[in-house]
């Protein structure tokens, strides 16, 4: 497992570096079929991830975001996106990060989130996650009043699931805030924030963050409090909040 984890923080920095050479440099933004924007960065920095996990695991698989399978039927698959948050990217904003993932079999056993703009590198194994290299601990909130709840998009909410009872949940916290993307996720599992979540979903943008969140001592789900990837929507809290999460938005 330290392999993997040591492999991830390579990648985690040959992606930063390259991202971080476009960062407010007014590069150009082109916009995929679903309406998504991209960039330079977002492929560059996919196709030397790739390039390196070749290089490194000839056997292993990916899927990325930009650049789709490879190897599809491996044992392990390395699961990639390059930006998450590209429209905080092309903003000038420091709240998006680079995802990588690894599954076995299916299952995700090491993730990391990696925002280049602020160094802040998070590492988890499902058993512990690391914050260059310190340990991190998601809160111990324990009440909804007491907490701060993030999401990415307000809209998008009411578009895939129960946008009533999202409201609903938003009265009933200390405050909430579109500290989104994987940074929301971060802010979990370093204690900043008590809940994260997000209506709809790509695997590439759920894969690294169950490691993380998990190995931190929080709980991620599904929407409807399933596992995290049988469903397109997630959930991630610091464990103790989950369920009262869960009555509000599925009741």
């Amino acid at each position: 497992m330290q392999e993997f984890v040591d492999f991830s923080r390579e990648l985690a920095r040959a992606s930063g570096d390259i991202i971080m050479t476009y960062f407010r440099s007014g590069v150009a933004v082109e916009t995929k079929a679903d309406e998504s924007p991209v960039t330079i960065a977002d492929r560059q920095a996919e196709e030397t991830m790739r390039e390196m996990i070749m290089k490194e695991f000839p056997d292993h698989g990916i899927i990325g975001e930009e650049f789709g399978a490879h190897n599809e039927d491996a044992e392990y698959q390395w699961v990639l996106d390059p930006i998450d948050g590209t429209k905080s990217f092309i903003s000038g904003t420091f709240l998006f990060g680079t995802l990588i993932g690894l599954m076995k079999d299916g299952q995700p056993i090491v993730g990391a989130i990696n925002h280049p703009v602020t160094s802040h590198m998070l590492i988890g194994d499902g058993d512990e996650t690391r914050l260059n290299g310190e340990l991190a601990q998601v809160s111990k909130t324990r009440e909804l009043r007491d907490a701060v709840l993030c999401y990415t998009d307000f809209i998008h909410v009411g578009q895939y699931q129960n946008g009533i009872a999202f409201q609903q949940l938003m009265g009933m916290t200390r405050f909430n805030r579109t500290w989104g993307d994987c940074h929301g996720y971060f802010l979990v599992a370093t204690g900043y924030a008590d809940v994260m979540l997000d209506p709809i979903m790509h695997l590439w943008d759920i894969v690294a963050l169950i490691p993380v969140i998990e190995g931190a001592g929080g709980k991620i789900t599904s929407w409807n409090g399933g596992p995290p990837l049988s469903g397109n929507g997630i959930i991630a809290s610091n464990g103790p909040l989950h369920s009262q999460v869960l009555r509000v938005l599925i009741a």
